[in-house]
């Protein structure tokens, strides 16, 4: 084979669900292998809610948007096929930004090599973009304490679901909030969630109550949404919010107001956001910590796996209808 297949952004998405017409699917000569340079043969690539602010104009984010007439950025896992790399051979698995692209040629920076003996969707599910954030936001930024309290939003998504993971493998009562209640179940029955909360059907405030009956010390926030209110009424003094995403807002062309500031004065609020891309140089520091609990048998998870690299395109419309089951993944 002398060429492979590429997806190209050519427009910036409109408010609302993703558009076929924003990408462009691609034929490209497979390169040229140069000294420093090695060669990977991805085998699965990641869909990530990320992605939306990636496709955005907005040049005051965290990491630069993706430029048009190029190719879409994504994470992924594959093979080395050919390398003039030292530190990278032939037949090393490795995973890091790929991009919508069969094949993906590396100088190594954002690549690493993966350590565990595990199938490609779990090296995505898991050790990739969602375990690391997981870790990140919950270990570094959360500091959780067993005992307390967390409630964590979009709580069968990749991220969310290690989240509450890690957090009852630590001690802590966990609260997870979910759209359906299929979802309910997995968490609670599968996971071990102490409790759940669909946001589409259930009253809100009254299941607050309910299941958090001495408050809330650590709220992760993957969505917004209005579920966002009523929690901070239930935060315990001296809280934390860890907010890693707001889902509920990516498709609109104006965000939702946000809840009063003054919980955030009385019960003296703790509020951080973060991102990966300031943390990639903590990787192999990340998955010391992550790997044990995977380990250990403390860390489950679902792939919702598309076939082709064409799936994607409709594939990232899964995140605002909530079809997706588990780690949203592309077997190329």
């Amino acid at each position: 084979m002398t060429t492979y297949k590429a997806i190209n952004l050519v427009k910036r998405p409109n408010p609302g669900p993703v558009s076929a017409d924003i990408f462009e699917v691609v034929e490209k000569e497979l390169p040229t292998v140069n000294d420093g340079q090695f060669l990977i043969k991805q085998t699965h690539m990641s869909l990530d809610p990320a992605m939306f602010g990636w496709m955005s104009p907005d040049t005051e984010s965290y990491i630069p948007p993706v430029e048009l007439n190029t190719v879409m950025r994504s994470s992924g896992v594959g093979e080395v096929v050919e390398s003039k790399h030292p530190d990278f051979a032939k037949g090393d698995r490795v995973m890091g930004m790929m991009g919508w692209q069969q094949y993906a040629l590396s100088d190594g920076q954002g690549i690493n090599k993966v350590q565990a003996d595990v199938p490609d969707e779990m090296v995505l599910s898991v050790f990739a973009l969602p375990g690391l954030t997981a870790t990140q936001g919950l270990f570094n930024v959360g500091k959780p304490k067993s005992g307390e309290t967390l409630l964590v939003t979009g709580a069968a998504g990749s991220v969310g679901s290690i989240v509450g993971q890690l957090a009852k493998a630590d001690g802590l009562r966990v609260i997870g909030v979910v759209g359906s209640d299929e979802k309910t179940d997995w968490i609670t029955n599968e996971l071990g969630f102490d409790g759940a909360i669909n946001y589409k059907t259930d009253d809100l405030d009254a299941k607050l109550k309910e299941l958090t009956p001495e408050g809330i010390d650590l709220y992760f926030e993957n969505t917004g949404g209005p579920i966002q209110h009523h929690v901070m009424q239930h935060m315990n003094a001296h809280g934390r919010i860890v907010v890693c995403g707001m889902i509920a807002d990516y498709d609109k062309a104006e965000p939702a107001p946000g809840p009063s500031w003054i919980p955030i004065i009385k019960k003296r609020l703790s509020i951080q956001g973060f991102t990966m891309p300031d943390h990639f140089h903590q990787v192999p520091s990340l998955l010391e910590k992550l790997t044990p609990y995977v380990m250990n048998g403390k860390i489950k998870y679902r792939a919702h796996t598309l076939e082709g690299l064409e799936s994607a395109i409709d594939g990232l419309n899964l995140f605002f209808n909530g079809d997706n089951k588990g780690k949203l993944l592309v077997k190329l």
